[in-house]
């Protein structure tokens, strides 16, 4: 039998490495891509590589936290014990038997001290992704600024924001112009939990892709006014067109297209006939309510048919100044007039170059815009927030336990 030439193993290639790198597949959707690990030296290395020294007693602390964590995450929503919809199954024995996290890489790729099944092995994968994704959650070096970042987005729109002496809410300018708002929310800030399932499910599995961790939503009376807060807001420099994603604004309240040919007939009709302004709001209002689209089209597949909003991402420029360094600058100038101190003198000696003075960056926030009518439907029965967050979350649960649920035969609904 001929002999297998060595140089082969320099050819033999990890085509799911390959899917990831070149192809847009997820490492949460790969199952091999470890399985070049079979030492605690390369786990090391590969450590090494992702940014962690296990050699530092605190980070090597810090990583066997993340995993006791991903395991107690993993208990409390994708389980039986802690959620009443999760999945019959148990976390393995072993895997509290673990004291180096060594032990779990090698674990995940089959290469284990412990004796294990392949279910078990699988076990290691799934707590592995699921302590990437945590890890992505904490590391998002931006989420230190979340209450300047909050603050000076939504102090734009508090900016013309009104209410009168009957208590009812409006947009309005300095010119005038006035909008009727049934209500104005903003977007509590999410729990960690609740970004580590959304980054669970989304392709894009890094804490920099969430963009709606900040957002406000707009109902108007009617589709009309909707369109109007839309001008509104772009004519009182609330949102910049510049800054808008393209790809994260969907439309399912209006048919701009068909409503852009309808409107010609009446804007000729409104000059022939010398309309008040008045008749042409209510024919333009009835006009809108007959260019509702026909069918729902989401990129966001846990979204409801029957949502209908107008949905917008922008961002905006942050500013955050530190105010550590102006009181840092206080004390130096009382060293000052005592150099011969030797704490003063180590004082001034102190290179300061390393710190941010001030800090910009854009950042993006949510815009949700709907009629009144349209957000009773969008907040009851399968459009309702608890169902989107149900199917994320069983969406979350299918894709990081595939490996075991193909093993096991395990049917889900």
């Amino acid at each position: 039998m001929a002999q297998r030439p060595s140089y082969l193993e320099d050819y033999a290639f990890n085509w799911e490495t390959f899917d990831v790198v070149c192809s847009g597949k997820s490492s949460l959707d790969a199952t091999s891509y470890l399985t070049e690990i079979y030492d605690k030296g390369q786990v090391t290395n590969f450590l090494n590589g992702y940014g962690f020294d296990i050699s530092d007693p605190i980070e090597s602390a810090e990583l066997f936290g993340i995993f006791q964590e991903a395991m107690q995450f993993i208990k409390r929503y994708f389980l039986k014990e802690g959620n009443s919809d999760g999945m019959e199954l148990t976390v393995p024995h072993y895997l509290y038997s673990i004291t180096n996290i060594s032990e779990l890489f090698l674990a995940a790729t089959g290469n284990s001290s412990f004796k294990l099944k392949t279910e078990e092995s699988l076990w290691a994968g799934v707590i592995l992704k699921v302590m990437h994704t945590i890890l992505h959650t904490d590391k998002d070096l931006r989420y230190r600024y979340y209450s300047t970042i909050q603050q000076q987005i939504f102090d734009r729109f508090y900016k013309f924001i009104h209410r009168d002496e009957e208590n009812r809410l409006f947009l309005k300018n300095e010119t005038g112009t006035t909008i009727p708002l049934y209500d104005f929310q903003t977007k509590a800030k999410k729990t960690r939990d609740s970004i580590i399932i959304k980054l669970l499910h989304k392709q894009e599995n890094v804490a920099e892709e969430l963009f709606d961790r900040i957002g406000v939503r707009i109902i108007t009376y009617n589709k009309l006014d909707a369109l109007r807060v839309i001008k509104f807001l772009h004519r009182n420099y609330v949102i910049m067109i510049n800054n808008i994603k393209p790809s994260r604004s969907q439309n399912t309240l209006v048919d701009l297209e068909l409503l852009r040919k309808r409107m010609f007939t009446l804007y000729k009709e409104s000059i022939r006939a010398n309309l008040s302004e008045e008749d042409f709001y209510q024919r333009l209002n009835n006009l809108i309510e007959d260019c509702t689209p026909s069918q729902n089209s989401h990129e966001n597949r846990h979204t409801s048919d029957e949502y209908r909003a107008i949905h917008f991402t922008g961002r905006q420029l942050i500013k955050y100044r530190n105010h550590f360094m102006s009181s840092f600058n206080e004390v130096r100038k009382k060293a000052l007039s005592d150099k011969e101190n030797p704490l003063s003198q180590s004082l001034l000696n102190l290179d300061t170059s390393p710190i941010s003075r001030d800090v910009r960056f854009f950042y993006p926030f949510e815009v949700q815009i709907t009629d009144y009518e349209s957000h009773l439907k969008n907040t009851q029965g399968e459009a309702s927030h608890n169902e989107y967050k149900k199917s994320q979350l069983r969406s979350a649960m299918k894709r990081i336990f595939r490996p075991i649920i193909e093993l096991k035969g395990i049917k889900l609904d």
